[in-house]
Parts: structure tokens; sequence; C-alpha cells
């Protein structure tokens, strides 16, 4: 193979290239969403990303070593993994799959963090698309069983990494949930997300589930994904696990591509925007804009606010905390067109938009 590459030194300089860029997100693969919000841009991405490889049960196991491997090699487990320090135990892929388990710490095994009771069981190809399917400790996996996610104040459980499970803190449901820790909880949103897209309008007859009708959140959990999605934003291991995931599969998640897809669809849908009088009104000027924009804040100065802005290919275009009511934002890198603006000070949001034109 070196001989021939030696012999054949153009022609294997082009597959690397080639090889490179299918390892990322390819040129154009959004096009067909462009310029589009709410149920719109949700079947258009959702027509992007219906025709994917579909994997046999069996294959999860030997996808798992490209798609959630540590930098050490090792399994990476969301409900074991404690970002920082040490965690109580790890796993060697093929090694420690399950198997029996009777605490944490004994095995591993394919979690379906949309539980495949809520789309019927068994049925592909929802059972085994690796983006919502992950390795996780036998233990934890069986504790969360196929309860909904939430967050909980008051656990009767907790893993050795910090998750909990639970009776709901979060408004709108008093069941029992699992609480992962924040450092994920934004990577199980965009999985939430891309099955609401993916499977948008192919879920007539799911059984669905306390926090899901069909493939789509019900307003409580909506609410509480948004938050984590918006709270927690993509890390270098979602980028990496959604090339590694393309790969086999052939689809992408694009919530984690451009983040700012979700708010283009749901933002107006969540339970928690609060009417603000008009006097404190969340200001945007100039609108249209050219160099620059003053953004008014709705929330009182002593607050501490995210400020996300988003173009309509849902790129994040700028992302900071701010405690001030004025705010002088240079756009003179902002391409010509609409943009989001979404303003959060604890539970309470605000949303705007400006236009570029020059």
């Amino acid at each position: 193979m070196k001989n021939s590459c030696l012999k054949y030194f153009f022609l294997c300089v082009l597959l690397q290239s080639i090889s490179a860029v299918l390892l990322s997100q390819p040129a154009g693969y959004y096009d067909n969403a462009d310029g589009k919000t709410g149920t719109a841009l949700k079947q258009a991405l959702h027509d992007i990303i219906d025709n994917q490889v579909v994997l046999t049960y069996s294959e999860l196991w030997t996808s798992f070593p490209s798609t959630d491997s540590n930098a050490d090699g090792k399994v990476w487990d969301m409900y074991s993994d404690s970002p920082g320090s040490l965690p109580a135990y790890v796993y060697i892929f093929n090694t420690d799959q399950c198997g029996n388990y009777s605490s944490e710490g004994d095995c591993y095994n394919r979690e379906h963090s949309f539980p495949n009771s809520w789309f019927g069981g068994e049925v592909y190809p929802m059972y085994t698309d690796l983006f919502h399917i992950y390795p996780t400790d036998g233990y934890v996996n069986n504790k969360r069983g196929n309860y909904p996610y939430g967050t909980t104040n008051s656990p009767n459980w907790t893993s050795t990494n910090g998750s909990k499970l639970g009776p709901c803190s979060s408004p709108g449901y008093s069941g029992v949930v699992f609480e992962p820790i924040d450092a994920y909880k934004g990577d199980l949103a965009r999985t939430y997300f891309y099955m609401a897209t993916r499977y948008y309008g192919e879920d007539a007859g799911w059984p669905g589930s306390d926090m899901v009708t069909g493939s789509q959140p019900k307003e409580w959990a909506l609410t509480m994904l948004m938050d984590w999605h918006e709270n927690d934003p993509v890390s270098q291991k979602e980028l990496d696990r959604n090339d590694s995931v393309f790969v086999i599969q052939g689809n992408r998640n694009p919530f984690i591509d451009n983040p700012g897809y979700a708010e283009l669809i749901w933002g107006s849908q969540t339970g928690e925007d609060i009417i603000i009088s008009k006097k404190n009104e969340f200001k945007i000027y100039p609108n249209p804009a050219n160099k620059n924009i003053i953004m008014e804040s709705p929330f009182v100065s002593q607050d501490n606010y995210l400020i996300m802005i988003y173009d309509l290919s849902g790129r994040v275009v700028t992302r900071t905390n701010q405690s001030v009511t004025l705010l002088n934002i240079d756009t003179q890198s902002f391409k010509d067109g609409l943009y989001i603006v979404v303003i959060r000070s604890g539970n309470m949001i605000q949303r705007g938009k400006f236009i570029i034109a020059r």
C-alpha cells in the first residue's frame, strides 16, 4: 500500500482530501432549509436527514468505538463521566459489554435515550439510530428505565457522577424523572430535537410518553429542553460524534451543526415567555442596521442574562453573558439578512429580530 501511494501520489492526496471533507458537514448540506422557520424548517430538515443507513442491533456495539470513545480510548459514558475529575469507573470497549450487572461499574450497554417503548419497541430505523443511542452503565441505565428526562430537587437515588432520579421539579410535570449532570443536558436536548425532526411525520401510532407525543416534546419538556440547549452549548464531543455517526449512517444532527435551528423551529412555542411592560420592552435599534446595533435589555442591570444571536441558517453568530441594560454590538462582520435574538434571565425570555442591510 505504501509503494502504491508513492506511485500514485496525487491520487492518494486526492483521496485523503475527500476523506477529510467527509468527516465534516458537507458544503450545501442544509441549503434546502435556508430561510425557513417553524414547521417548514422542521420539514425541510427532516427531508435532508431522513435517508440513512439502517444498522443492525449488534452493529451498535461495533459503532461505539468510533462514536463514543474518550481521549484515552475508553468508553465515554455520560451517566458515569465526571468532567474535571476521575470517574468512579471506566469501561473498555468489547471487554466490558453487558452482561449481567448488580451495581454501578459492572458493565456498559446500549442506552436508548429516547426509550424504544415510546416508539413501539424494536422498530427500525429508530431502534438502531445512533443519534439517540449511547453506551452507558447498565445499572444506571436500568435505574433510568423509561422515565422522562427532567430536573429533580429531591432525588431518591443519585449515581456516582451525580445523575439523579426523583420527582420532577420542572414546571408542568410532577412524575418521576431522570436528571443527567449539567455537562450533558445540552447533548440530550439536541438528541431529542433530532428525534423530533428526523421522525417528524413518521410517528403516527407511536405510543409516546409523559414527555413526548409521538416524536414531539410536550410543552413542559420542550421548555426544559430549550433551556438545557441554551445553557449547555455544543461541545467538541458532540461535533466529533456527529461526524462519526455521519460516516456510519450517512445523516447528521442539524442541531449540532446549526444550534440556532432549535430557536427557529420551537422558539415561540415554549411556555416560558413572559409579558414585559412597554416601558421595559426589549428594544433593538437601528433596525435595519449596518455597522452596529444597540440592544436595551428588558431585565434590570443586576441580572446576569444570556444573549444569543442566530442567523437564518441556524448558526450561532454571538453568544454572550451580560449584566448591563444597554449593549452595543458590532455587526460589521455580519452578512446582510435577518437575525434572531434571544435574551434570557432565569426562566424569563424575550425574543427579537433585526436586519442587516447595506
